[in-house]
């Protein structure tokens, strides 16, 4: 089996895989989301202007991490700094400085939507973007698999001697599945009317552990700083999010527990259903104006 392309001419152009499919990616992240302001009654103008920022963010943060993370090999070859279409993209790096850049102009264009409430409707997003850019961007890059292996799943790389671990598949499966969890957490959340927080929570500790697992076991090598950050980045991230998780439920239970006894209140909604979060936006910037 030959290595997957990475790279197709037109004439004198080249174009490479690898930046075609993070282009599809960043268009699905930008519809999905988009797509859930709407179902959520949520203003969404904002966001086409925000999404370009986010991409350019996303990208020169992933590629500075790499470099600061692989700072030897790239002070011998300062000429590769920029050729990104041979790899080399952190994905924390993309995140940290995405997602800030993203929630600043959210902020600063819409801010009657509540940062963590964004949170929680982008968390969905992320995994599935993630997913998705797994399949189309390290799948069909420069040197994208993992350690040499000699199972039947095993598959060619352009830069890379011999079989090698589909690790970007196995990375779509394995944030897929966290996804199915995130979506079943985000219609108990709203089922059980708890505050925004749980949603991304949940998601960074699952996503965290899994980039733990990934690095670990199918791309580290023993010693190397940077997949050295990347698994104690994991670690951090799940942690966190975790606890912010339980903190959040125990928040939640304590705002359920039971009213002391005497006369019932004479407007009680406890029976209704929960406002939809357009629905509190426009109420809290009511009530704000009034």
């Amino acid at each position: 089996m030959k290595p997957i392309p990475v790279a197709w001419h037109l004439g004198p152009l080249v174009f490479h895989t690898y930046g075609l499919g993070l282009a599809v990616t960043f268009y699905f992240a930008y519809r999905y989301l988009r797509r859930r302001l709407q179902d959520h009654g949520l203003p969404y103008e904002w966001l086409g202007r925000t999404a370009a920022y986010v991409v350019v963010a996303a990208l020169v943060g992933a590629r500075l991490m790499h470099v600061v993370a692989n700072a030897g090999y790239y002070l011998s070859q300062p000429v590769q700094v920029l050729e990104v279409w041979n790899g080399g993209l952190s994905s924390f790096g993309g995140l940290a400085l995405g997602v800030l850049i993203g929630f600043l102009m959210a902020r600063r264009r819409c801010p009657e939507v509540k940062s963590l409430v964004l949170a929680d409707l982008v968390a969905p997003v992320l995994l599935a973007s993630w997913a998705l850019g797994r399949l189309l961007g390290p799948q069909l890059m420069y040197a994208g698999g993992g350690h040499p292996t000699h199972q039947w799943f095993g598959m060619y790389y352009a830069g890379q001697v011999g079989r090698r671990l589909p690790v970007p598949i196995f990375q779509a499966a394995l944030t897929v599945a966290v996804l199915l969890i995130v979506w079943q957490v985000e219609r108990y959340a709203q089922r059980r009317r708890l505050g925004p927080g749980l949603v991304i929570s949940v998601a960074a500790g699952f996503w965290g552990l899994d980039r733990f697992v990934e690095e670990r076991l199918w791309l580290a090598y023993p010693g190397h700083a940077g997949a050295v950050a990347v698994e104690v980045a994991g670690l951090v991230l799940c942690a966190g999010g975790f606890g912010i998780a339980t903190a959040v439920l125990l928040r939640g239970g304590r705002a359920r527990s039971p009213r002391p006894s005497g006369p019932a209140p004479v407007n009680d909604n406890s029976q209704t259903v929960a406002p939809s979060l357009g629905a509190q936006v426009q109420a809290g910037a009511h009530s704000t104006r009034s």
